[in-house]
């Protein structure tokens, strides 16, 4: 993934950002912090933690081919893998998590969830459903209109 400085890709012809762009930015990230943390009391209430139903919606996000590895889940996860053994252990051990042998190549080890992290996942996601249904207007607003923007911004500056 390539890190790129914020103002990498400006010129000193693009207009700054004005008061509206400030307000929807903080509305945004307030939204998003807010969520999170509503998450992470959401998990905590089932008896895991924040950590763990990440990596629970990790495994069971990817679907379509085999079971991840732990090189999946930190890709997912945006950890290195180390930290996602530590993860995983802990989760073995919570009874959440299952390490299986891949059938085709015993070098490969594959992540899936046990009943009971499949449980806490199916709790946990649909309150996250119904937190994002009532959250979509609210963020939809935050988002409208913003090729409206950029392209009235080129409007004003003459581009």
């Amino acid at each position: 993934m390539s890190r790129r400085s914020p103002t990498s890709d400006r010129t000193h012809d693009d207009p700054a950002p004005d008061d509206d762009d400030y307000r929807r930015l903080l509305e945004l990230r307030t939204g998003l912090r807010q969520f999170l943390h509503w998450s992470e009391q959401q998990a905590t209430a089932v008896g895991i933690t924040p950590a763990q139903h990440q990596l629970l919606l990790a495994i069971r996000g990817q679907v379509g081919g085999p079971a991840p590895t732990i090189g999946d889940v930190a890709e997912s996860l945006l950890l290195r893998h180390h930290s996602v053994v530590g993860l995983v252990d802990r989760a073995v051990e919570a009874g959440l998590v299952v390490r299986q042998v891949d059938p085709t190549d015993h070098r490969v080890v594959r992540l899936g969830l046990t009943a009971l992290g499949a449980r806490r996942l199916r709790q946990l996601s649909g309150v996250h459903l119904e937190e994002l249904r009532r959250l979509a207007p609210r963020m939809r607003s935050l988002w409208s209109n913003l090729d409206q923007l950029d392209d009235g911004r080129r409007d004003r500056s003459g581009r």
